[in-house]
């Protein structure tokens, strides 16, 4: 039983009669009357629950993007129904204009299209369906609140896609499907052609010059085939604000930008989350929609308030590439972290497999470190300051170490760490 506003102002109508003749009897029969009109409107108000429901949820979406939800009404009850519906969502599912009216015959079906666009990825489900009934007076309504379940699914926004049509064009120039091909660039052979003024003598295949009489060289393209393992630190570290998002948010343009590039590159790559344990593994991807795949299986991993188990994520590693791998470590370049825990776990990695690191640069650092004018923002930049020394430190010793690292911002990482990964398909270093 649900009062609207019809009914204050029933029971205010009560009152002119009590203020026309006061006294105790008067105010008895006005209440009663007040009341019995109230009581027969309910007892007329047909039950909502005879109305089935059921909410169809739209495609999955990228974070950033719309989506809908479409809601079914249906009246299997003999009455019309009088309805006033609130088809809730979690609110990170930015639901609008969630409330509706509707009349519903016997036997009819009702059907709403709602829009959504979400402020956060993950699977974001629907929350319950209120649904109230009034009759013609609309003095006293029935409400029911039921579970329709529904979900949308919001992907992680692949904002750096931008960059791949270029980053996959260096690579077919690499591989000499849009120029000609020449030593240096590759150690798989691949094909025969005459010689022409400039190229390296050394290319040539003396063989060949017997058989075809004049001169023949060898072409070479870069290796293809490679097998390339990206795993994303999902650990407390990832989870600190960096720019407009998270460290992680960073950490997964950087890997879903690379297992893109790297698959339509002919290579295999393994994905792997891990903290104090392995969150989730995608492999291998090919490249037959490589994204789609990652990034639904991407959706709803997040960090967590755990410190990284590096033992367990360097087995993990071992385990998902027996061979020669390019392995890229998205994580912080924490001082403490990298001297306790991720220097004494390289020297096994290293032993099998070629290993880089990618870090996100927190942006505000460089405008702290600048800030001097009052002594609070002389400490604030002197922190600051020393944060981006011990960091460049850290930079410098995984050099001496032969680790490759990529430290940007979150908006340069992805493309930064793709330009590593040409740079190391066309010197063979992978």
């Amino acid at each position: 039983m649900v009062p609207t506003w019809r009914f204050v102002l029933l029971v205010a109508l009560a009152a002119i009669p009590v203020l026309l003749v006061p006294g105790w009897d008067t105010a008895g029969l006005a209440l009663a009357a007040a009341a019995f009109i109230a009581l027969l409107d309910w007892l007329l108000t047909p039950r909502p629950r005879r109305v089935s429901a059921q909410r169809t949820p739209g495609r999955r979406v990228r974070l950033g993007e719309d989506t809908h939800a479409t809601l079914t009404l249906h009246n299997e009850g003999r009455r019309t129904l009088r309805l006033r519906v609130r088809d809730a969502w979690t609110p990170s599912a930015g639901a609008a204009d969630v409330r509706f009216r509707t009349r519903l015959r016997a036997g009819e079906s009702f059907e709403r299209v709602l829009t959504l666009t979400p402020t956060r990825r993950g699977v974001l489900p629907a929350d319950r369906l209120t649904l109230r009934s009034l009759s013609w007076l609309g003095v006293l309504g029935r409400q029911t609140s039921i579970d329709v379940p529904a979900r949308i699914r919001v992907m992680p926004p692949f904002l750096s896609r931008r960059h791949l049509p270029s980053k996959l064009a260096r690579l077919r120039e690499l591989d000499g499907r849009t120029a000609v091909m020449i030593r240096g660039l590759g150690t798989e052979f691949d094909s025969l052609r005459e010689y022409v003024r400039g190229d390296d003598v050394r290319s040539i295949d003396w063989r060949a010059t017997a058989r075809a009489r004049e001169l023949m060289v060898r072409t070479w393209r870069p290796e293809r085939d490679r097998r390339v393992v990206i795993v994303l630190d999902s650990s407390r570290l990832a989870a600190r604000r960096c720019g407009t998002g998270t460290v992680f948010d960073a950490a997964l343009e950087a890997g879903q930008l690379l297992a893109a590039l790297a698959a339509g590159g002919g290579d295999r790559v393994d994905l792997l989350v891990a903290d104090a344990r392995v969150r989730a593994r995608i492999g291998p991807i090919t490249g037959r929609d490589p994204m789609g795949r990652l990034s639904n299986e991407l959706t709803d991993v997040d960090p967590e308030l755990l410190d990284a188990d590096w033992d367990a994520i360097t087995s993990a590693v071992m385990r998902a590439a027996s061979q020669h791998s390019l392995v890229v470590l998205v994580t912080a370049l924490d001082p403490t972290t990298v001297a306790e825990d991720i220097l004494p776990a390289l020297p096994v990695l290293r032993a099998r497999h070629s290993v880089a690191i990618a870090s996100v640069a927190d942006p505000e650092l460089e405008s702290m470190a600048a800030r001097v004018h009052t002594p609070a923002l002389a400490y604030r930049a002197a922190a600051a300051e020393r944060e981006l020394l011990e960091v460049r430190s850290v930079i410098g010793s995984l050099r001496e170490a032969g680790i490759h690292s990529v430290h940007e911002p979150p908006e340069e990482l992805a493309p930064a760490l793709a330009d590593l990964y040409i740079s190391l398909k066309a010197t063979s270093r992978l």
